[in-house]
């Protein structure tokens, strides 16, 4: 059997104890203990203790320091249940500690997977661009279940989607090009399914907003391309062969055929 002989408050953490014990005779520091686990367990001077009560506390304490750990980490903003779990994880808590800490916080609620999903999918529609599909990707890694982000994702109407969409295209369409409308039309297509939009939400917001179609800016991008294309193609090929070269490529970056023909009349030589 161990005596307590002292307890003090570390410097560095005034809700952290040194319990200090006599052993052999003399003092000397036995073990720290949070002020959760001082309090409940009613530790006090003069208090004996044996090793199998010490491991206990100590094990306890082990709980204690990892939940108020977890605490801190939900200071910042809301976790998901297995963010918290994987933070505890690098604590090194066996599954067992794992578990009390989670049943814990569930019990105080502190953790609540489908207000957490609801709040992720407001704040990814309200401050970001995203669509449905990118943040449920997003959720399923979070470790939110399935039926929860179903319900969570019915917040991002449709009609939303749409608006955000083609505000993202009025910005896109302002903006200088170096391809055809057509090639511009595809490629902010492809980036819409990138971002997680589905295809008939997009299709639908293309046929809504009217992109208007530069004829200046695109007989500058052909100019631009069909210059490229000269460059790349003239050192090898001439004549005829160097004119369907130019003519085909400028076609698959969708270009019209009265744009191209006009391109090869003044950009080369008869």
């Amino acid at each position: 059997m161990t005596e307590i002989t002292r307890i003090t408050i570390q410097k560095n953490n005034q809700h952290r104890y040194n319990i200090f014990i006599k052993k052999e005779g003399k003092e000397q520091y036995g073990f720290s203990v949070e002020e959760e686990t001082l309090i409940s367990e009613g530790l006090k001077k003069g208090e004996k203790l044996d090793q199998a009560k010490i491991n206990e506390l100590m094990r306890t304490d082990d709980l204690n320091k990892a939940y108020n750990s977890a605490i801190h980490y939900l200071s910042y903003r809301m976790r998901s249940t297995k963010e918290i779990k994987d933070y505890l994880l690098k604590k090194e808590l066996d599954e067992e500690q794992l578990e009390v800490i989670i049943e814990r916080l569930n019990r105080h609620n502190l953790l609540d997977d489908q207000a957490f999903a609801e709040a992720y999918v407001t704040t990814k529609m309200n401050t970001g661009f995203k669509g449905p599909e990118q943040i449920r990707i997003e959720l399923v890694q979070k470790g939110i279940k399935h039926e929860m982000i179903d319900y969570a994702l019915q917040l991002y109407s449709e009609q939303k989607q749409l608006i955000l969409i083609e505000k993202w295209l009025g910005k896109q369409m302002k903006k200088s090009a170096r391809q055809s409308y057509r090639q511009r039309i595809n490629k902010m297509k492809q980036q819409l399914m990138q971002k997680g939009f589905q295809q008939s939400t997009i299709e639908q917001a293309f046929q809504q907003y009217e992109l208007d179609k530069d004829d200046d800016q695109e007989w500058q991008a052909l100019v631009y391309q069909g210059e490229k294309a000269l460059r790349s193609y003239q050192a090898k090929s001439e004549g005829y062969q160097l004119v369907q070269k130019i003519k085909a490529s400028l076609y698959r970056k969708g270009f019209n055929q009265d744009l191209i023909e006009r391109f090869i009349d003044e950009h080369l030589p008869n």
